[in-house]
């Protein structure tokens, strides 16, 4: 399931840059839509978590929380670290991002974005949470390269300097997000991770505003329609599914399956705003794809190994630590 909530995750990411699209249609500003979608996120999250107090409680996984290259954490440190992700981390990354949006083409600026899954990668494994094996290693290559070719089969870009710089800073901010989430993800539950990472993002946005005057929130009626789906689609939907996934694969697995993003926007584009797919986007696409087929080999292998199981309880079934591929310790159904 993991590889599958880390697609799941890029694409609901994916559409938020459609959505984005038909809200700024809509005259909403950069600044209401970021306050707004954090906003209305946090407020989700906080009901559902009132509603179904069972989701508070994380599922023991004393192993994953203490794995190689993450450090321990006392309870209030967790929190502030989660709250923290989205104050500065969450909340910089999208304001670079926009700002950068401002001054340079999307396509050029997603391109410089998507060379964090290299950067998540290459820290990863620098801080001893990761391995780079050979099958790790094809993914990564074929995901950026088909990244690549799927964006610059756009064509038309423009450069800037200071919105390259912008975007590149961007990809840094979000690489350390995903590097300090994987010292949390572990500790909390999925939803209530999300819920401070939003309420740290929409606190530290609102303070932003009163500060700068405000933001405009004078727009149409249905731009409200595109920010819930911002809200819901691409941040309460997509951020529940990345932290599940980031818990089950690790930093490095997460941030190469998110390449899927840019392929399900260059899709969405096709189909709702009437764009083009070239045959280089289609090629690199394909390429995308092929990544996350490498990335599945060995848990089909596995799966093949475990259907002569019988699918009924058993008193003596336990799990027991097997060495994953990447290094870390994950346990491993020995009867089910």
């Amino acid at each position: 399931m993991g590889p599958a909530l880390c697609l799941l995750s890029a694409a609901g990411f994916g559409a938020m840059a459609i959505f984005g699209k038909l809200a700024y249609d809509a005259g909403v500003s950069p600044g209401a839509l970021l306050l707004v979608r954090f906003t209305l996120a946090a407020v989700l999250l906080g009901v559902v978590l009132l509603v179904r107090p069972g989701l508070r409680r994380a599922e023991p996984d004393q192993h994953q929380s203490e794995a190689a290259g993450r450090p321990a954490m006392t309870r209030g440190r967790t929190l502030a670290t989660a709250i923290g992700l989205g104050a500065i981390g969450y909340a910089t990354q999208a304001s670079l991002f926009f700002s950068s949006l401002e001054l340079m083409d999307a396509s050029l600026l997603a391109l410089i974005l998507y060379t964090y899954p290299v950067l998540v990668t290459v820290g990863a494994v620098l801080l001893g949470r990761d391995r780079l094996t050979p099958r790790r290693g094809a993914a990564l290559v074929a995901a950026s390269g088909g990244t690549l070719l799927v964006l610059l089969g756009a064509g038309g870009v423009s450069f800037h300097p200071l919105g390259a710089l912008l975007a590149f800073a961007a990809a840094i901010t979000y690489t350390i997000y995903i590097l300090v989430a994987d010292t949390v993800v572990h500790r909390l539950a999925p939803v209530v991770l999300s819920a401070l990472v939003m309420a740290g993002a929409a606190g530290s946005l609102g303070g932003r505003a009163l500060f700068t005057g405000g933001v405009d929130l004078d727009f149409r009626a249905w731009g409200w329609f595109w920010l819930a789906c911002i809200a819901v689609v691409s941040t309460v939907v997509a951020m529940l599914a990345f932290f599940a996934g980031l818990k089950q694969t690790g930093p490095s697995t997460a941030a190469i399956l998110s390449t899927f993003e840019p392929v399900v926007t260059a899709a969405l584009a096709t189909l709702i705003l009437g764009e083009t797919l070239t045959p280089v986007q289609l090629a690199g696409g394909a390429l995308v794809l092929s990544s996350v087929a490498v990335l599945q080999l060995r848990a089909t292998r596995t799966r093949t190994q475990l259907l002569g199981v019988p699918d009924r309880p058993n008193p003596k079934s336990h799990q027991v630590p097997e060495p994953a591929q990447d290094g870390r310790t994950e346990p491993t159904a020995v009867a089910r």
